[in-house]
């Protein structure tokens, strides 16, 4: 297990309403550096919405979110400059259709962090060499597999060296065979590299691989934080229980 002591980012009392309906109550967590946090629980407890809220896609109506000791001030202007920092891989892998892979990968880089175009590439390559898919730098979107689109979207997110990586379902779409693929990188992220991540994932095997605590949600209420070992063994509330039943856990 990584020694992990220094806090990067910490939630504190947010929620979340959508016109009268509450979709988040009253979350607070702490995430440290080098941690991995699966987000679990039921469709619809709220586990995409909480990952959202986390680099400003979702406003929230009161609540704090502290990153690196610094109350974050919603304004746009300033979730901007966190989002290059708090990256996001969507379950819909969200390429540019239009975009060859390196292109995609070059873009927020170089455009938006206006950083020099030969050495974002020269990292563009390396980091596509590392999950098997250099070969197809030169490759449209459209020409790939969903679990090959996925492997770009994580190096597109890498390539903005961000301090931590929020996963939204990014297997959800894919064949069985693809998935475990996906997983062997993330897991390596997390060993090798130290990355901190969220992750929301349906694949209770996927999570209990890679993630070091985990966040149990429903009805966009936290029911049980604990460490993932202890959660897949001896989880603590009722709920939980039958929830990785009704999973086959």
């Amino acid at each position: 297990m990584r020694k992990m002591t220094e806090e990067i980012l910490k939630v504190e009392h947010l929620n979340k309403f959508y016109g009268d309906w509450q979709a988040l109550h009253d979350i607070s967590f702490n995430l440290k550096k080098g941690e991995v946090l699966a987000i679990l629980g039921p469709s619809g407890s709220g586990k995409s919405t909480l990952l959202r809220t986390l680099n400003g896609l979702e406003d929230y109506k009161n609540g704090e979110i502290v990153f690196h000791g610094k109350k974050v001030q919603s304004s746009p202007k300033e979730w901007q400059a966190i989002r290059q920092k708090i990256g996001m891989v969507f379950q819909s892998y969200d390429l540019f259709p239009n975009l060859t892979v390196i292109q995609n990968i070059l873009l927020a880089p170089t455009k938006v962090q206006k950083r020099d175009r030969a050495e974002v590439e020269e990292e563009a390559h390396h980091l596509l060499k590392r999950v098997n898919m250099d070969q197809y730098a030169d490759t449209y979107p459209r020409e790939l597999s969903g679990g090959q689109q996925q492997r770009v979207a994580i190096v597109r997110t890498l390539a903005m060296k961000p301090e931590i990586i929020l996963l939204d379902e990014i297997t959800a779409s894919l064949d069985p065979e693809m998935v475990r693929g996906i997983e062997d990188i993330v897991k390596k992220l997390s060993e090798n590299d130290h990355m901190t991540m969220v992750l929301v994932t349906h694949q209770m095997n996927f999570a209990k691989r890679v993630a070091d605590q985990v966040l149990f949600l429903e009805k966009g209420k936290i029911i049980e934080k604990t460490p993932c070992e202890q959660f897949f063994t001896e989880p603590q509330s009722e709920r939980a229980q039958q929830f990785l039943t009704d999973m086959d856990f």
